[in-house]
């Protein structure tokens, strides 16, 4: 690439993804320090004395570190049996192991509560009384439902990590008498530290700051509850913009403390593994076992998920005190489609998502060129900014759109005039808030799907392109694009699939129900009561299926390198 359309390059990505990150944060940091034209510290500091704001902090953190450790618990020993043996279905098994991703925790709640509620299938199982399982223990539920969601992003990391370890090293501490859980100790796990920090860091603050998981399982004594039950104050009361600006710090000290602890004690290994340590055949009862404990876990992680199907097939109030309803029903799944709200998400979803996907392949394909196609020294600055989105989690971001909305919505020429009034204003349209929420959150999988076809597409077509005589945009278009096509593809499958289920921005941003999205959709058919929530199920099951399908689409597209879009 030429130094000047580099230049060019860096500097409009550069300027448009500060703009779209940083003017929101910004709006969070100032809207608790600076009330009515002078800066104070009495907002942050009423945070910390409040004592609901800090059982809420607490409560929130104590679900990142459980999330965190259980998510830990499930993935590292199945991407270690992954590593080292075959076995049968392993194949099946280790795609199936995947498949918690389809749905959205809090959507999972929805099946959790029917069966764990106080009516619901275990305590008919079981002949018990009506005791409420979430209700003793929704603390629990919402790490059980988030860890079980997000662990195959760990999982995925590992897998790959334990693929690129050098086997002579392992090889060399069996030598000298270093082996079983003191080899994986001292040898194995200091090696796939990078890959095991970068999951585990998108984990912890993803959890930190989910919304819709504690929403739904009614668990509202957190951060993140507190800041959704506050927005209706956000235009008057500065303690929300505190509050947020709280977890904000909190989030980025969590990850800067994890990357101290994880990521900044990785061992470099003379080269990389050109080829991976053999996998032992394991047969017999052995191969049986591991298969099992493939099967424990999915089995465990897809009651959730079991739980919405069942539920969307039940008629209204044919679940109540049954193992699996008594009365079946497919309509549902017709009034899913057919319903006037439920329509209007499908549609807004459709809109909101393929805007943002144009949004992100534009900023995708801008750094991804900078990033391997360029010399400049800063492109590695640009490259650290596009992924700063995984690790600013979106409740944070969805307050700072919504502030700036606010800050926008009260000024005159925004009032008077019904074009900026309908563009800038969430409360009258939150397409464009939505829209950019949505790209900017999924910027880091365009990013990272783009750059890894540049980097396996020879930079030789291009430059023999250029030779003989064509210009860098029928360069782009002729040879490029072509070429990395299916990365194209994965990256806007990716990005399009997780707008359509976005959660917090959605939740947040969308404030009048003509301008619903699906995920806001299916919480307010929650509480609906009636036939309400059995829509709100069938709904959660056609986006799984939509999700999945994509999932497959883009795994097949991307291989082995589909972890590589969860790092940070």
């Amino acid at each position: 690439m030429r130094r000047g359309w580099a230049i060019g390059l860096f500097a409009l990505t550069a300027l448009a993804l500060g703009a779209l990150f940083f003017v929101p944060l910004g709006m969070v940091i100032s809207g608790g320090f600076w009330v009515n034209g002078r800066f104070t510290l009495r907002y942050l500091i009423g945070v910390f004395r409040d004592p609901v704001y800090g059982e809420g902090l607490w409560n929130s953190l104590r679900i990142a570190i459980g999330t965190s450790a259980l998510a830990t618990l499930i993935a590292m020993p199945l991407a270690w049996l992954s590593n080292r043996y075959e076995f049968p279905g392993k194949r099946l098994l280790g795609s199936l192991i995947l498949a918690p991703m389809i749905l959205p925790p809090f959507v999972g709640a929805i099946g959790l509560q029917q069966m764990l509620g106080r009516y619901g299938a275990l305590n008919a199982l079981m002949g018990w009384g009506p005791v409420d399982w979430l209700g003793r223990g929704r603390y629990w539920g919402v790490v059980l439902l988030q860890a079980f969601g997000l662990y195959p992003i760990l999982y995925l990391n590992l897998v790959a990590a334990m693929a690129n370890v050098d086997p002579s090293m392992e090889e060399a501490a069996e030598n000298l008498g270093c082996a079983g859980f003191r080899k994986f100790r001292r040898v194995t796990f200091p090696l796939i530290l990078p890959g095991f920090f970068a999951g585990l860091a998108i984990i912890f603050v993803w959890s930190f700051t989910e919304l819709g998981t504690p929403l739904i399982l009614n668990y509202t004594h957190c951060a993140p509850v507190q800041v959704f039950d506050a927005l209706k104050e956000v235009a008057a009361n500065p303690f929300p913009y505190a509050l947020v600006f709280v977890m904000l710090s909190a989030s980025v000290l969590l990850y800067a403390a994890v990357k101290a602890i994880f990521g900044q004690r990785a061992y470099a290994m003379q080269s990389k593994a050109v080829v991976g340590a053999a996998a032992r055949e394991a047969g017999g009862w052995r191969g049986a076992a591991i298969a099992a404990a493939f099967a424990g876990v999915l089995a465990v992680a897809l009651l959730p998920h079991i739980g919405v199907i069942l539920n969307s097939l039940a008629a209204p109030g044919s679940w109540y005190r049954s193992v699996w309803p008594r009365v079946l029903t497919a309509a549902n799944y017709a009034e899913a489609l057919g319903h006037g709200m439920t329509l209007g998400g499908i549609r807004n979803s459709l809109l909101y998502s393929s805007l943002a996907v144009v949004v992100n392949l534009a900023l995708g394909l801008a750094v991804a060129f900078v990033v391997v196609r360029s010399s400049l020294r800063a492109r590695g600055a640009l490259d650290a900014l596009a992924m700063l989105p995984l690790a600013v989690p979106g409740l944070i971001m969805a307050f700072g759109y919504l502030a700036l909305s606010a800050r926008l919505g009260s000024q005159a020429w925004v009032r008077q005039n019904p074009f900026w009034r309908m563009l800038l204003d969430v409360r009258t349209n939150p397409t464009f808030f939505l829209v950019i929420a949505y790209a900017v959150r999924r910027v880091p999988y365009t990013v990272r799907a783009i750059s890894a076809g540049l980097q396996q597409t020879s930079v030789v077509f291009e430059e023999a392109a250029a030779n003989l005589g064509a210009g860098p945009w029928r360069t782009l278009s002729r040879i490029t694009l072509p070429l990395i096509s299916a990365n194209l593809i994965a990256g806007a499958l990716l990005a399009f699939a997780f707008s359509m289920l976005e959660v917090s921005d959605s939740l947040m941003l969308a404030q009048r129900e003509d301008f619903y999205p699906i995920t806001k959709t299916i919480y307010e058919l929650f509480n609906v009561i009636g036939a309400g929530p059995y829509i709100a199920s069938a709904l959660g099951v056609w986006a799984m299926a939509f999700l999945a399908i994509t999932i497959l689409g883009a795994g097949a597209l991307l291989g082995k390198r589909m972890g590589a879009l969860f790092r940070m």
